[in-house]
């Protein structure tokens, strides 16, 4: 497989680093297990590494790009594949379960810009009823945090809300070197599966974030002062929750409990 060459200069605004590693995308291939006739999504194709190999397993695949010169290069590419559509739009406004029949799951892949990885995770959590899986390559240490546990430093908001929607787990790492430009961090594939029934129950999704954004605002306060104008250190004493935790120290279940006490 070749990774075809371009005259496309890597932009920087667009958080651009092109997969250039054999090694790295066959290993990417091996670990989505991609089969006929399935509907995927890439965000941020790039230069079409993973794209072309996708195509050649028959899937069918919709491209999200938004850089409209990769667009053209893509679409002249591509264009000769029945199985391949590729829309020119920005990931974080585009409506993904639009993509999606009644009775079908998404697959969706993408080596996600480090600048917009957060807010466009939390976007497509909005989607997940109609995602079967998401396999992105991020910032390492973004992937560390999505799949921290409990008690550790990297665990945070990022940790807590997107467990709540998706099992996590952290693939493998790809170092700088496999990219080009070589970006100045280490990289890694995170798979997320969207459970079809949330691990805790909650009353509503804002409560919870709320709760969580509120406590790890100050993650170096104990709960008892950083929750304390929204929740009564006595309340969380009848919950079976020590206040003289830190919010590192609370489970997602023990956040959900939380999550009821506090009014919007």
């Amino acid at each position: 497989m070749n990774i075809q060459q371009t005259a496309h200069k890597a932009r920087k605004r667009f958080g651009q680093n092109f997969l250039q590693d054999h090694n790295v995308i066959y290993n990417i291939l091996s670990s989505i297990q991609a089969n006929k006739n399935e509907h995927w999504v890439e965000i941020g194709p790039g230069l079409g590494a993973i794209t072309e190999p996708l195509l050649q397993q028959d899937v069918l695949l919709d491209v999200v790009e938004l850089d409209r010169d990769l667009v053209k290069t893509l679409t002249e590419r591509f264009s000769r594949f029945d199985n391949f559509t590729i829309h020119s739009a920005d990931a974080l406004r585009f409506n993904f379960s639009a993509l999606a029949d009644k009775e079908e799951k998404l697959r969706i892949i993408g080596n996600l810009p480090y600048n917009i990885s957060t807010p466009l995770l939390f976007h497509l959590l909005d989607n997940a009823h109609c995602i079967n899986d998401m396999h992105f390559m991020l910032q390492k240490e973004v992937v560390d945090r999505i799949c921290a546990e409990p008690g550790s430093k990297k665990y945070g908001r990022l940790s807590v809300m997107i467990q709540y929607y998706c099992d996590t787990e952290l693939v493998f790492d790809v170092p700088p070197e496999s990219f080009d430009p070589i970006p100045k961090v280490m990289s890694a594939i995170v798979r997320l599966i969207p459970y079809k029934k949330p691990p805790v129950e909650i009353e509503d999704i804002k409560k919870l974030n709320k709760v969580v954004v509120t406590a790890f605002s100050q993650r170096r306060k104990t709960l008892r002062n950083s929750l304390k104008k929204l929740i009564a250190e006595e309340q969380i004493i009848a919950l079976g929750i020590d206040p003289t935790l830190r919010a590192e120290s609370i489970s997602l279940a023990e956040f959900a409990k939380l999550s009821y006490l506090i009014e919007l």
